[in-house]
């Protein structure tokens, strides 16, 4: 028989653990062995939530009452779960949350809503070039 210190070396497993899955095997064979899942709680937000969450989202900040910075936060992400679900999330928790939706962190350009593109071109083609000279 096989000692759990040479699978240990071979494995490079402490020991302990070796000895933990062996009388795990001997109790309960193969299926005994057979990984739980992925640790961690259940969402508390079922499919519908999330569709829900992300389609406000999608709608941006000032639809939903933030209007000074169009920027999603984690703290704002976190007040609008608490507002829409009543359920309550942590700031690493709404990070969580959102990586698991496919959301990734952004720092949109910073453009003031009252720019005017068209104004802005007509100074780059006439002002501008006039200053230069």
């Amino acid at each position: 028989m096989v000692q759990p210190e040479a699978v240990a070396v071979v494995g490079e497993q402490d020991a302990g653990a070796v000895y933990v899955w062996r009388r795990r095997w001997r109790a309960g064979g193969r299926a005994a062995l057979a990984t739980k899942g992925p640790g961690g709680s259940d969402c508390r937000l079922d499919q519908q939530r999330l569709d829900r969450l992300a389609q406000a989202l999608e709608q941006g900040p000032a639809a939903h009452g933030f209007g000074e910075d169009q920027r999603w936060t984690l703290a704002r992400v976190a007040d609008l779960i608490a507002r829409m679900f009543h359920t309550r999330y942590t700031l690493r928790g709404v990070s969580y949350l959102l990586h698991r939706m496919g959301f990734s962190p952004q720092v949109p350009a910073h453009r003031a809503v009252e720019r005017d593109e068209d104004a802005i071109a007509t100074w780059r083609k006439e002002t501008w070039p006039a200053g230069k000279r």
